[in-house]
Order: C-alpha cells, then structure tokens, then sequence
C-alpha cells in the first residue's frame, strides 16, 4: 500500500504518522470470568467531525445529506451526513482540497447548535474512538454542492428501513436528537401512529421499573466490579494471528481479517489513495427487545464489555453479536434465540445496516426491534437493565454511555 509501512514496533501506520494505524494489543479482563485474548485494532485518536446542517424551508426542518461513496460500502453510494471528516482530513494532511462544509461547524455560535457530543464508535474493532457529533441549524441560504440534497428527517428515517441506505455515521448523529424536545403539540401527536404516540410516552418518562439513579448505581457498580486491562503487543507477535503479504487473519478465519485496498473515487478531496480496511467474516446482529410495563414501552439493555471502551462497559443492545457465535455450536449469548425466533407480528424493525465503510468492508448487521410476548420473564441476568426510551435519551446527553449499535437502532425508530 502507497504511503503506508510497517514501523518497528510492528504497528501499520500512515507514513505522515496521520489518520489511523492498526496495532496489536492483549486483552486481559475477568469478565465475565477470567480471560486473555490478543487481537489487532484501529488507533485513531484523533476526535473527527460527523455534522449535519439543518433548516427549515415553509417550517419544516432539513437536513443537508450527502450521497457518498466509501471504499468499504457494499453497495458503494450511501446516505451521509454534510461533514463526515477525520481531524486528518479536515487539516488536509492528504494535501487534497478542503471538506466541505467544515466552516459551518468550525465557526457555529451556540444558538445555532442543535446537537454537540462526543461519542463512541465500535468498541471491538476501535481504541477508544470518539467522534463529534453536530447538528447545526443555519438561517442564510448556503450553496448546494452536486452531491448534496436537503430532506425532511421523516424521509431519512424512511430510507432507514431499507437495507444499506443511510449509512453509520448519519444513524449515529439523528441518534442524538431527542424528540421529546420536540414533539409536544396535539398537533404533533395527533399525526403519530399508534406505536409512535407510545414511543413518545416513553421517550418522556425518566422513570420506568428503575429510577435514572438506580440504572446509573447498576452501571456504576458493573464498572467497578470488573476489571479491563489492554496492552499494546507487536503486530506480528498477536496470538492465533497471521501477518501474511496480502492480509491479517486469525488462523481459525473467525471473527475478521484486515486487508489493503488502492481506492479510486472521483468527488473526494483526494481522488485516488491506499488503505487497510477491515473485513468481518460474518454477518452479525443487534437487536432490542421491548416491552410494555406499567403502561409504559422499555427496552432491554445490555451492559457490553468491549476491548475498545473507554471505560469497561457501555449500554448495547440486547443482542449484539457475530452470526458465527450463534451457529458455530458455541453458547448462544441471552436472548439470541427469541429475537431470531420471532414472530412476522411480533418485529417492528427489519434490516440490514452497514458499518462505517472508511474502515470497514462490506461489513453488515442486521438490525432488529422486536416487541417481546407478554409471558417474557421480567427477571434479568445481572448485566441487562430495562430503560425507557427517555432514560437512553438522557444517558445518550453524555459521552461513552450508549454504544454505537444501540444508537443506530434508536435512530431508525419512528413516530408516524
């Protein structure tokens, strides 16, 4: 790969010493019992720019979308957000033109902000990874460049029901609004369907089967309890891995490989670049159960360890995992088996969702919201907490509490 080398402690590394590189690191945890495993992983330290710009046109707020090509999307054109920038890109280490868009969100006053967090972004394949995540409204007509189009946030999310059609980045930003905020006229209510006026009862409550305090004191105690130990280890050296000429791969072929790819796409800041790319080897899943309790619609979370979180655990969907860890006749992970053994009546959200392609390649999860039966148990293993829609909103204010593949799915709920 142009411009990329293999330095002496065997990380594989941008030759500016920029973007990301990939490295080697031992995992040591006693969750949930003792076990070390060493895997490589993405360094990407620096905090990047996934921003949206919003305005409203006859009093209807837009957001200004991009129809993006990435080098790992399966189907090469999705839905992004108007900037979409790591701090490498946005300072032009490439040399390339200026991201577009990017003085709107560098020099945006705080009453134009919608939406400003830092969040996570894939724990198992990133080292603590955060992205800032912005929605900025503007007021004066700004250009509209070839590839970018306004639309209303009830077409986004209907494009959400797709497969492959919004991609991470955008999901992870529309996460982040919390419509309670917004949605508070008979008006508004009288145009929601049934399930919609039932997720805004929950988007509102704070309080469910437990208190926001309760649910922070079982995380709390869950962080505290367990330990999370990484260490960076030479590429070359990782355990049951292989650094061959043309990939790095686990010998048994299990869970993902990284590869090298020579990129060529016309309407980017650099038109033609080399890069490693991530390569799952099976499709996975994540999904959220809900319910109604006490009237009021919950969801089932897990507390998630992942070698890449900043602090040990994060609130993840209810199922969340690799298909080859269902079928390889390893335990199934709680709740797997309800989920895919749902009935048509019983899933309200259906489809294939793409991981972020400037990293990944052709990586895929299906996505899933399944309203559980009423003789689901209500007693919990001691990782998974039922929160109301309004309690995700309010852990989602703050960074490095709802994980990515939650986000994700929170994002293609809808109220019409």
């Amino acid at each position: 790969m142009d411009n990329w080398e293999v330095l002496s402690d065997n990380s594989l590394r941008h030759s500016s010493g920029k973007f990301f590189s990939i490295e080697g690191i031992r995992v040591n945890t006693d969750f949930p019992q003792p076990k070390v495993w060493e895997q490589p992983i993405i360094n990407q330290p620096e905090i990047g720019y996934l921003g949206i710009l919003a305005k409203e046109f006859d009093g209807v707020l837009h957001f200004l979308m991009q129809a993006k090509i990435e080098p790992g999307n399966v189907n090469n054109v999705q839905l992004s957000p108007t900037l979409q920038a790591t701090k490498s890109n946005y300072t032009r280490v490439h040399g390339g033109k200026k991201a577009a868009y990017l003085e709107y969100f560098h020099n945006a006053k705080s009453s134009q902000i919608i939406l400003d967090q830092l969040q996570s972004e894939q724990g198992a394949r990133f080292m603590r990874k955060r992205n800032r995540n912005m929605i900025v409204k503007v007021e004066e007509d700004i250009p509209l460049l070839e590839d970018f189009r306004w639309m209303t946030l009830g077409q986004i999310k209907e494009l959400m029901q797709r497969d492959n059609c919004v991609n991470m980045d955008t999901r992870t930003v529309l996460a982040g609004i919390d419509f309670a905020e917004y949605l508070v006229s008979e008006a508004d209510l009288s145009e929601m369907s049934g399930f919609g006026r039932a997720m805004y009862e929950s988007a509102t409550a704070l309080s469910g089967v437990k208190t926001l305090r309760e649910v922070l004191s079982w995380l709390t105690n869950l962080k505290s309890r367990y330990d999370l130990s990484v260490e960076r280890v030479p590429l070359n050296q990782i355990k049951e891995w292989e650094c061959r000429d043309d990939e790095i791969v686990r010998y048994d072929k299990k869970y993902f490989r990284v590869l090298g790819v020579r990129v060529h796409i016309a309407n980017r800041e650099v038109v033609s670049w080399c890069q490693p790319l991530v390569q799952p080897m099976q499709q996975g899943i994540c999904a959220f159960i809900i319910k109604k309790i006490g009237g009021i619609y919950h969801f089932l979370v897990q507390a998630k360890l992942e070698c890449g979180n900043r602090d040990v655990f994060e609130l993840a969907p209810t199922v969340q995992c690799l298909t080859g860890s269902i079928f390889n006749g390893a335990p199934r992970p709680p709740y797997t088996d309800y989920v895919l053994n749902a009935k048509k009546e019983q899933i309200i959200y259906d489809a294939l969702q793409s991981e972020e392609g400037g990293r990944f390649y052709h990586e895929q999860n299906r996505n899933m919201i399944v309203v559980a039966d009423d003789d689901f148990p209500m007693d919990l293993p001691h990782t998974y907490q039922w929160m109301t829609l309004g309690q995700i909103n309010e852990f989602m204010r703050y960074s490095n509490y709802i994980n990515i593949q939650a986000r994700s799915l929170i994002a293609a709920l809808k109220y019409k």
